[in-house]
């Protein structure tokens, strides 16, 4: 879909969507995994704005809800699949789910995870413990100290680094001033300084700032951990695999590196090492030469100097003569030793790959250390160091870019997966079905409602087509008693309808669904209305019954829009506009049968009955909840006084008393 295209969406406000995501890329990624919270950072954009934004995106009949009442509907039955997510992502994904045209790969995934629960409980539960650290991806939000230095243009580092541009007279050196560097192109440094990275102008440019890549992978650690845990899942297992599972290991292919370069992350290679050595250095020169002269000390208590007669007197007359004769003397020890001190600098230095120098002393006896050549030693240590950190950040960011877009559409789609397990889980729990799709009309068998606490009596109930011969009139009066479950009933077939038209299962044992493009559902009036209020009713409940569109309307006591003999007729005369209507389907809570049948002018209306048939011994309605065909239920006045003569006292009990005399 074109973006520009979705309702509200203009130049100015694609502009801040482009910029805030970074690229038109990771905008369509966004909207299609339905992370709304993050849709919603943008400036503009409320929640509400986001979620509409990523239903239309991603293809939403948002007309199928066509009112007030019946997207109020829709959001109960969101927020109750919402309660069995396993986490905050997936239940995000869930508010994706509006009625669509195109069902038949939503209800082949549920009915594979319902088909997984049920053979493999074992593995089903275990996928809980896993998804529950599931979460949508997060970038990095902060600035990094780095500083792109490019003759291109590089928009998509734009809100992370300075991006910088030379011209023809500077060179590398001018920028220097900067810690970090990512110089792109040629002309720039052989000799790297620290901090710098250099790059070809073709070469990639998802490397350029790495510690951003390093940072993402920081960030969303959880969550690459559940691809780590997926993936041990998966090497472990043994024997057949249900396609269920099959599927969700699938999507860890390609990610056989991730375990080995998540290590990388915390192993650092030679640098820790070479860090290290380099400082120890100093303190380990100081320690060397104490003892060095130490041991030569030691070594100097057995060597003897044996002197004749003649040559004391050779030394008096030629004191460099007996110089020479004491070196020779001491020579061997002294040599030796500081060999020993040689070999053992550069075992300290091995790990680093430098050997200790010729020129390493300054003076034999005593010992002292040449200084010049510990600077060197010093120096080139920090050049590896800094050779090392950069090739192996370098090595790092490359290996984990090349795996960042596999992990996030990994978890993207695992996330997908979890929300099919979690409407699973939510079906057991309400043992519901997936229903048969049929052209016309509705009926379930042991229907219940969601929303009702402690023990729901199931109901059974259809008209149209899909229903048992004898009801599938496709316009039904439903009447009886107050309180009996008529609006439950209503809501009822709302929900199976809505559920059925998202490709989910229903709260019912069976049932047929028939396919519709609308659902009206309309609410009790909260009372008469004006002039003005009543005129705009009627006019859109004419076009709502007269249009040809498949649809269902569900209504509930229409005639309080107005006093009851007008609205008895207003009403029959929209059913006869609605009768006329071969794809539509409608259901009318009311307590004005008797009226608006005489004002239809016709016996074939069907009216159905929910019967109140007594008080229990608690003075509750003892009512069978199934309505009864053909049947003009009566009303309950009459009980709710019994039970209110019971429940009363005094001169209220009396005017009860009075008033059921009457019926």
């Amino acid at each position: 879909m074109v973006l520009s295209n979705l309702p509200g969406i203009g130049e100015r406000l694609m502009k801040r969507l482009d910029d805030h995501f970074g690229g038109r890329h990771e905008l369509i990624k966004t909207l299609e995994s339905g992370d709304i919270s993050r849709i919603a950072e943008v400036e503009g954009i409320s929640i509400k704005r986001a979620l509409t934004l990523a239903r239309e995106y991603n293809g939403a009949e948002t007309t199928f809800l066509a009112t007030p009442e019946a997207e109020k509907l829709h959001a109960q039955l969101i927020a109750s699949l919402q309660k069995f997510a396993s986490n905050a992502a997936s239940s995000s994904r869930m508010q994706m789910l509006m009625p669509l045209h195109q069902l038949q790969e939503r209800r082949v995934r549920c009915q594979l995870m319902l088909e997984f629960a049920n053979e493999a409980p074992e593995a089903f539960a275990h996928l809980r413990s896993l998804f529950k650290d599931l979460s949508y991806t997060r970038r990095p939000n902060q600035r990094y100290e780095r500083v792109i230095v490019s003759r291109q243009e590089h928009p998509e580092w734009a809100s992370y680094v300075r991006i910088l541009t030379p011209s023809a007279q500077e060179t590398w050196k001018d920028y220097t001033v900067f810690k970090s560097v990512t110089w792109v192109g040629r002309h720039g440094p052989e000799d790297l300084p620290p901090g710098w990275l250099v790059l070809p102008e073709t070469g990639r440019t998802d490397v350029m700032v790495p510690e951003f890549t390093l940072d993402w992978f920081t960030n969303n650690r959880k969550a690459l951990k559940v691809l780590l845990d997926v993936m041990q899942w998966k090497n472990e297992g043994n024997g057949d695999v249900h396609p269920a599972l099959k599927s969700i290991f699938s999507e860890t292919d390609g990610l056989e590196q991730l375990a080995s370069v998540f290590a990388m992350m915390s192993d650092s290679g030679d640098v820790e090492a070479m860090e290290e050595i380099r400082d120890g250095l100093w303190n380990m020169a100081k320690r060397m030469e104490e003892d060095l002269n130490q041991r030569i000390s030691a070594g100097m208590e057995t060597a003897s100097l044996d002197l004749t007669g003649s040559d004391m007197l050779a030394a008096l007359a030629d004191a460099a003569t007996f110089q020479r004769k004491l070196a020779s003397a001491t020579e061997d020890v002294i040599t030796d030793i500081l060999e020993q001190g040689r070999s053992e600098l550069s075992a300290y230095l091995e790990a680093s790959g430098l050997q200790a120098p010729f020129d390493l002393y300054a003076s034999n006896w005593p010992v002292k250390l040449n200084r010049s050549v510990l600077d060197k030693i010093n120096d080139e240590l920090e050049r590896r160091i800094n050779d090392s950190r950069n090739d192996h950040l370098l090595r790092l960011a490359t290996k984990l870019a090349d795996l960042k877009p596999l992990c996030e559409t990994a978890i993207q789609r695992l996330v997908e997966h979890d929300m099919w397990y979690s409407i699973a889980s939510w079906a057991m729990h309400h043992n519901a079905e997936l229903p048969e799709l049929v052209h016309h009309g509705i009926w379930f068998e042991d229907g219940r409602h969601l929303f009702i606490e402690g023990d729901v009596q199931p109901v059974n109930y259809g008209l149209g087509r899909a229903a048992p011969k004898g009801d599938q009139q496709p316009i039904a009066l439903l009447t009886g008693a107050n309180s009996g479950g008529k609006t439950t009933l209503l809501e009822l077939v709302a929900h199976v309808t809505i559920l059925a038209h998202m490709g989910l299962p229903v709260p019912a044992k069976h049932a047929f669904v028939g396919r519709v493009e609308a659902l009206h559902v309309l609410a009790k009036s909260s009372g008469t209305q004006s002039a003005g209020a009543l005129e705009t009713t009627l006019v859109d409940l004419a076009n709502v019954v007269s249009n040809d569109q498949p649809k269902l309307i569900l209504a509930d006591e229409l005639e309080a829009i107005t006093e009851p003999g007008a609205g008895a007729r207003i009403i029959a005369g929209m059913l006869r506009a609605a009768q006329q209507q071969s794809d539509s389907s409608m259901v009318l809570v009311t307590h004005l049968a008797p009226a608006i049948l005489d004002a239809y002018g016709s016996d074939d209306l069907r009216i159905d009955g929910i019967e109140a048939n007594g008080l229990d011994e608690h003075l509750e309605l003892i009512v069978d909840r199934t309505p009864k065909r053909n049947c003009l239920a009566r009303s309950t006045p009459e009980l709710i006084v019994r039970r209110l003569v019971e429940r009363s006292s005094g001169d209220a009990k009396n005017v009860f008393s009075d008033i059921l005399s009457l019926f």
